[in-house]
């Protein structure tokens, strides 16, 4: 008989993308318990890779960019899952690296330096 080893519910199931997502809701929730309503409206995404090469003054590829709120639109932070991934050794890693992209990134939306945001 064929099936699943595990059902969807199932830690065992989960992807490395859903891992990597929790990590990301995880360090943002963090944040929002911390801050409560001193954070601005911010909606957070996360992409598979930047879509673009390093802008002049990143230097490097982007771990994650912060697009400033415009009008109605909320500020939007973007976490980039495969380069965050390639600087992580191991899935612990991989939240830490993710804590401090959303450190940096939160730190520059509300013209913090990241060092003093925690």
């Amino acid at each position: 008989m064929r099936g699943p080893l595990a059902w969807p519910r199932v830690p065992a199931m989960a992807s490395r993308r859903d891992r990597f997502d929790e990590a990301v809701l995880d360090a943002v929730g963090a944040f929002e318990r911390r801050w409560g309503s001193e954070l601005p409206e911010l909606e957070v995404a996360v992409q598979d890779v930047p879509p673009t090469d390093p802008l002049p003054w990143e230097g490097r590829v982007a771990l994650g960019r912060l697009f400033p709120a415009k009008g109605a639109t909320a500020a939007r932070m973007v976490i980039y899952r495969r380069p965050v991934e390639a600087r992580a050794a191991d899935s612990t890693e991989v939240a830490t690296v993710v804590h401090d992209v959303v450190v940096e990134q939160l730190a520059t939306m509300l013209g913090l330096d990241p060092e003093d945001f925690w």
